[in-house]
């Protein structure tokens, strides 16, 4: 393969995976090079400020952690979502070119097919099915509308202890030996 490059990425087109879902329903493609803090501006703005009930996250490869990512910074922001996810196999089509082509033929193309892991995440201000595959519950708020999953705003699971007092020696003494068959040779000593 290294005599060939990559031409061209193209990716099979398929329908989403959840019924009845309303035609203008946004679809947010995720691919390995987006910037979330892009995405996450468009998804806010269509959820809040144009009143979106619904949005879909998808992504392949190696965007499926950055789907994740994205949908779980909505949920905390907006909070009282509900979730429903698919996992499938999408297939991608690499064409490879030849660097190196035969002087007197045409160059050599390599298709590559790969089946790779392809993610849609559903997330809905409206209940949806809970027997459906892949639900997920909006997560339980308190009446000051934070979490009560027990993690604090910093994402500690509990507080961190009171700062005890340093236990390194306030003094730290060194002596070089001056005698020859102990040349090269340091010696450490604590003062406390």
């Amino acid at each position: 393969m290294e005599n060939f490059r990559k031409v061209r990425t193209s990716e099979e087109e398929m329908p989403l995976p959840f019924p009845d879902l309303p035609p203008d329903v946004v679809e947010m493609k995720v691919k390995e090079g987006s910037k979330i803090r892009n995405l996450m501006n468009f998804a806010m703005a269509q959820m809040e400020l144009k009143g979106r009930r619904q949005i879909v996250f998808s992504g392949c490869g190696r965007a499926v952690t950055k789907t994740i990512t994205c949908v779980e910074i909505m949920k905390r922001k907006l909070g009282g979502l509900h979730q429903v996810t698919k996992v499938r196999y999408k297939t991608v089509l690499e064409v490879w070119e030849n660097r190196d082509p035969p002087p007197d033929g045409p160059t050599q193309n390599l298709t590559v097919h790969k089946n790779v892991p392809s993610i849609c995440i559903l997330l809905s201000r409206d209940p949806l099915d809970p027997n459906q595959t892949g639900y997920q519950p909006p997560e339980p708020q308190n009446e000051a509308g934070e979490d009560t999953s027990g993690s604090s705003a910093k994402g500690l699971k509990r507080p961190l202890p009171p700062p005890r007092e340093e236990l390194l020696p306030k003094k730290l003494q060194v002596q070089v030996s001056d005698s020859p068959r102990d040349s090269g040779t340091t010696t450490g000593q604590l003062d406390h």
